[in-house]
């Protein structure tokens, strides 16, 4: 998240509430969002009460 430049609260925001999800290999899940002029691509998987982040990827960049 750091290299990518992708704060916490830039993710918070992807879980909270996503513009798509959708299902990937290993029980994970993609959540997709535009924040800040970027598509960003949360995946990640759900155990028990908690929600543990895989990787964060930004998909694209809009304007500019």
């Amino acid at each position: 998240m750091k290299w990518r430049r992708v704060s916490e609260a830039d993710v918070r925001t992807v879980l909270d509430s996503p513009d798509r999800v959708e299902r990937s290999i290993d029980e994970r899940t993609n959540a997709y969002k535009r924040v800040g002029g970027r598509l960003l691509k949360v995946t990640y998987v759900g155990e028990e009460a908690d929600v543990v982040v895989i990787t964060v990827i930004e998909k694209e960049r809009v304007g500019g």
